[in-house]
């Protein structure tokens, strides 16, 4: 395992303090250790002075500054040897040397050593050059780092990841489902790579182009591709990067970013997230100098400011264009702007082709009837199905990918984990009813999408679910297939009330009625599709914090509310009454139907219609209905 320096000198710390007052107190390195080391025995001053008066002193060898005496001394006590004794003398004691001379003792002094007051003087500056230079690297090696806590000197330098020729993995072939923004791209690149190509007709090189689309469309991807297409310089970095608790900072960050793309011109600089710093001005809440803001003013400057951004090309992601500012998203700024919506069949069959390259499947797998099934999945979600299917079938120890494994991995991206089956119950049989309700109705009714499945499996929150098969266009829905929805939404409440009766009802149904409410009030208010006439009475909501309309009051009059309460309410029993009729002319094939339900606990879409059909005629549906075999 490596170690960082960093973490080695916050190790070693505790160890040098330690040792240093060990040190301290141990090391002394004085002429009295000395002397222990050579003598092995002790006396106290009265005792010598005895001594000396017996005549038994022969030598006095004085060390400390006269404060300890080695003597030699010969006596009947000492076994007439003569040893060497250590005495602590007293601080005033002027007579004693007198006494020595009267008695014609032999006297040494030895004074202490220099080098004493050299290590005395160096153990007391050790500890603190240490810590300082300790803390003088910690803070030189953090103004230098890119990245990482304190860094102190370092706050206005751009984080922005830059590559001569980015090496991303990522080129053009490996993103399917958006050619429109593939082609918009591609001539980016070309740009780069040939501008004579332009230039001679008078085009100029496109300051900045922005990826707008919902989360999951690939427009990271996307950058990726760009990144690996071109032949020039890239900075990449997220909008957030900028923003810092410090005024100032983000603005600093901006000009240090475009500083350094200028000296490598022609670049690319992609900004990922942009809403997290380009948002709207001026909402009026918090005041204006910001650092959001003031990081805004100064990419608007850089971008297309007095001096100009000459030779790069900035490119933009971002999934809420809604909040940006007006003054970020003009000509001159970002001159294009690339729509990256949810893929369309021939999309999502692309996308499943590019991330089925790294994976085993059974040749029974269709790409083709998985790209009907996901219609509304974005490039993420589908990318996301495949490698819940591979996790699914190792967990199944299968060698192959096959259709069980993706039928469950839908439904388990789309409505949740399996849930434990149910048991053979009532609640088991008015669920039935109320799944087969929904069923039933979506299929009699001819601008309704088709059954896909039923099932009383739980996932996640449901205790059973019908899958419909939506359409591809559903930009634009007519009156009649909102009404069909609202029906065919209102069918399991509708098969509780006729099988079991009103008291019986259950609050299986909340979901559905907040669905049906939804679609009825936007059918009066917003789409004029109802007698108050052809007027939008409502619109959209509005976020005060984007500086938008913070009015919440209704436009009209309490008439008109009372109005579109009666509306909404005509429609809703309208659509509930049609529905109860449904269930009563085809109470036989929904009894067979559920029973065979309870039993199976799934029911193919295709299975369903083939039932149905023997007791009443079917709608004509989409011709692709046929190629689905889905089984659970």
């Amino acid at each position: 395992m490596k170690i960082s320096w960093k973490t080695l000198l916050l190790l070693s710390l505790p160890i040098v303090v330690a040792g240093f007052f060990l040190w301290q107190g141990l090391l002394e390195p004085t002429t009295q250790t000395i002397s222990n080391n050579i003598t092995s025995s002790r006396m106290t001053y009265g005792r010598f002075l005895e001594y000396l008066n017996m005549g038994w002193v022969k030598k006095v060898d004085l060390y400390d500054n006269a404060h300890t005496a080695i003597i030699e001394a010969v006596g009947p006590e000492l076994g007439n040897r003569v040893q060497r004794i250590k005495v602590e003398l007293p601080a005033n004691a002027p007579e004693l040397i007198t006494k020595l001379r009267e008695s014609k003792v032999d006297i040494d002094a030895h004074p202490l050593k220099s080098s004493g007051a050299i290590w005395s003087l160096i153990g007391n500056l050790l500890f603190p050059l240490i810590l300082l230079g300790g803390l003088a690297l910690i803070l030189r090696r953090s103004s230098t780092s890119s990245s990482g806590p304190g860094q102190a000197m370092s706050f206005g330098k751009s984080r922005a990841l830059f590559q001569m020729e980015a090496q991303t993995g990522v080129v053009f072939d490996d993103v399917a489902g958006v050619e429109e923004a593939k082609e918009e791209f591609q001539e980016v690149v070309t740009f780069l790579k040939q501008p004579e190509t332009f230039t001679a007709v008078g085009a100029r090189i496109p300051k900045g182009v922005l990826l707008l689309g919902p989360p999951g469309t690939g427009k990271t991807l996307l950058a990726k591709a760009i990144a690996g297409e071109a032949s020039v310089p890239f900075f990449s970095i997220s909008g957030s990067e900028f923003v810092e608790m410090f005024v100032g900072v983000g603005a600093s960050r901006v000009r240090d970013l475009f500083k350094k793309a200028k000296e490598n011109a022609p670049c690319i600089i992609f900004i990922d997230e942009i809403d997290a710093v380009g948002r709207q001005r001026g909402t009026g809440i918090g005041g204006g100098n910001d650092e959001r803001e003031q990081t805004l003013n100064q990419l608007l400057t850089e971008m297309d400011g007095f001096e100009g951004n000459t030779g790069i090309i900035v490119i933009a992601a971002t999934n809420r264009p809604d909040v940006l500012d007006s003054a970020l998203l003009r000509p001159g700024r970002f001159d294009r702007q690339v729509m990256v919506n949810i893929p369309d069949f021939n999309g999502r069959k692309a996308i499943l082709q590019v991330h089925a390259k790294n994976k085993k499947l059974n040749p029974e797998v269709s790409l083709e009837v998985v790209a009907r099934r996901t219609p509304g999945f974005s490039g993420a979600d589908l990318a996301n199905l495949l490698n819940e299917s591979a996790i699914l079938t190792a967990r199944r120890r299968k060698n192959l990918i096959s259709m069980n494994e993706i039928d469950a991995s839908i439904d388990r991206v789309v409505a949740g984990m399996q849930g434990t089956p149910l048991i053979d119950s009532k609640s088991k049989r008015l669920i039935a009813y109320h799944e087969v309700g929904h069923a039933i109705i979506g299929t009699l009714l001819e601008k309704h999408d088709p059954v896909q499945k039923i099932t009383l499996i739980p996932r996640g929150q449901a205790r059973g679910l019908t899958w419909f098969i939506p359409s591809e266009d559903n930009s634009l829905i007519s009156r009649s297939q909102i009404i069909s929805q609202i029906t065919a939404a209102l069918g399991g409440r509708a098969a509780e009330q006729v099988v079991f009766g009103e008291p019986e009802v259950t609050t299986g149904a909340s979901n559905d009625l907040q669905q049906v409410t939804s679609m009825a009030r936007q059918m009066v208010t917003r789409f004029g599709m109802s007698t108050i006439g052809p007027l939008s009475l409502e619109s959209e909501d509005r976020n005060p914090f984007l500086g938008r309309s913070i009015n919440t009051g209704s436009k009209y009059s309490d008439q008109v509310a009372i109005n579109i309460d009666q509306q909404i309410h005509k429609i809703i029993d309208h659509c509930y009454r049609t529905a109860i009729k449904i269930i009563i002319d085809n109470r036989v094939v929904i009894d067979r139907l559920v029973d065979m339900l309870v039993e199976e606990e799934t029911i193919d879409g295709s299975q369903f219609r083939e039932i149905v059909s023997e007791y009443t005629d079917l709608p004509s549906k989409p011709n692709y209905i046929s190629q689905l075999s889905i089984s659970e």
